[in-house]
C-alpha cells in the first residue's frame, strides 16, 4: 500500500488575522514615556494622571482632538494603563439612542476608562443623557410611556469618559465644557517621525538605514499612523526583492504605491493636476471639482485638501480653489489661462 501523497499546508486566515492585530498591538506605546512626540499633551496627561493618583480618585474626564492617525486611541489606552484601570472602548457612530449609552453606563465599574471615539457622531439624545452621566455619575431612564411615563434615577460607578474626535467644533458646548481637560494633538515634526519609525523598525525586526528612515519621514505627512504604514510597506518591497531596506529600496516601494517625495498620493495628485491643468489653476469650486476627479466633494474638503492647503500646494478662496505658486513648481506645469468655475462654491 502505498502511502498518500504530502498534502501542503494551508494557511489560517484566522492564525494570520491574529498575528496581524498582534503586532497592530504591539506597535502601540503603553505608557507615556514611550510615546513619543505630543511633548505638551503627554506632560499636562502626565499631571492629571499623577494628581488623581495622589488623590485617590478617578481622573476627569478627557477630550483628545485632532487628526486621524496622531495617536488617540493610543492616548486613550495609555490613560487606563498608567492608572491599573480597566478599559471600555466604544464609537460615535455606535450610539445612537440614549438606550445604547444607558446600557454602556449602567455596566462600568468604578474607576473604569470609557473610551469614545468619534465622539461628535453620536447621537442627540445620547450625547444629552452624557451630560448628567459626566457631572453626578447618574442617569435618569424613562419608564412606560405617555401619562404614565415615569423617571427613575440610576447611580453610576464613578469612570473617566476619554473622547476623541477630529472635529471639536461639532461638539455641542455643553457637552465640550464638560471635560476636564482638553488636548489637541498636533502634527509630528520629522525629526519626531523618525523616532517613531526606529521604534516601528525595532519591533519589526528590519535592518534599515538613517537615509532610508529619513527619507520615509519626509513623506508621511506628519501623521504615525501613516509612517508605520509605509514602513510596512518598504519591509514587504524588502522582502519580495530580497534587498535591503536601503534608500533605494525606499524609493521603489514608495513610488510602486504613488507616494511623491511631498507625501502627495494619487488622489492629492488628481486633485492638484486637475486645477492646474484643466481650469488654470483655479478658482473652481468644491462640486465642480469632485466631478472632475470623481470623488465626492465630502472626501475632497476632509480627507484631501487639509494636507495640500498646510503644505501651501492649494488656497481657499470665497471664488473657489486656488493653486499656488508652490503648486504650480512642484507639478512642473505651466501656468495657464485662470478658469472661470468659482460660482458653485
Amino acid at each position: 500500500m502505498t502511502a498518500p501523497d504530502s498534502v501542503p499546508e494551508v494557511a489560517n486566515p484566522e492564525v494570520e488575522s491574529d498575528a496581524e492585530l498582534a503586532f497592530e498591538g504591539a506597535l502601540r506605546p503603553k505608557t507615556l514615556a514611550e510615546f513619543v512626540g505630543q511633548t505638551k499633551v503627554r506632560g499636562q496627561l502626565q499631571l492629571l494622571l499623577r494628581a488623581a493618583e495622589m488623590q485617590s480618585r478617578t481622573p476627569d474626564h478627557i477630550l483628545l482632538a485632532g487628526p486621524p492617525g496622531l495617536g488617540k486611541t493610543t492616548l486613550a489606552m495609555i490613560v487606563a494603563q498608567e492608572g491599573g484601570r480597566p478599559l471600555r472602548m466604544s464609537s460615535g457612530p455606535a450610539i445612537q439612542h440614549a438606550g445604547d449609552l444607558a446600557a454602556v453606563l449602567s455596566s462600568l465599574v468604578p474607576g473604569e476608562v470609557l473610551f469614545i471615539d468619534e465622539i461628535h457622531r453620536m447621537a442627540r439624545s445620547a450625547e444629552e443623557m452624557l451630560y448628567l452621566a459626566m457631572e453626578d455619575f447618574r442617569i435618569d431612564i424613562m419608564v412606560g410611556k405617555g401619562a404614565g411615563a415615569t423617571s427613575i434615577p440610576l447611580d453610576l460607578a464613578p469612570f473617566t469618559l476619554v473622547g476623541a474626535t477630529t472635529r471639536s467644533g461639532l461638539l455641542p458646548n455643553p457637552l465640550r465644557d464638560r471635560f476636564g481637560f482638553t488636548a489637541h494633538l498636533e502634527f509630528y515634526d520629522e525629526a519626531e517621525l523618525e523616532q517613531v519609525l526606529v521604534r516601528a523598525a525595532s519591533l519589526l525586526e528590519l535592518r534599515i538605514d538613517r537615509r532610508a528612515i529619513a527619507e520615509i519621514a519626509g513623506r508621511c505627512r506628519g501623521t504615525p499612523r501613516i509612517a508605520n504604514r509605509l514602513l510596512r510597506r518598504v519591509r514587504d518591497y524588502a522582502l519580495v526583492h530580497g534587498t535591503d531596506a536601503d534608500l533605494a529600496s525606499v524609493h521603489a516601494a514608495l513610488d510602486l504605491y504613488d507616494v511623491d517625495p511631498l507625501g502627495l498620493d494619487r488622489l492629492d495628485r488628481a486633485v492638484m493636476e486637475t486645477i492646474l491643468t484643466r481650469f488654470g489653476g483655479g478658482p473652481v469650486g468644491l462640486s465642480t471639482l469632485a466631478v472632475s476627479v470623481g470623488e465626492e466633494p465630502e472626501t475632497i474638503e476632509s480627507v484631501v485638501e487639509p494636507f495640500l492647503v498646510r503644505i501651501g500646494l492649494l488656497s481657499r478662496t470665497p471664488r473657489g480653489r486656488v493653486a499656488t505658486p508652490s503648486g504650480w513648481r512642484h507639478f512642473g506645469v505651466q501656468r495657464g489661462q485662470e478658469g472661470l468655475f468659482g460660482d458653485d462654491l
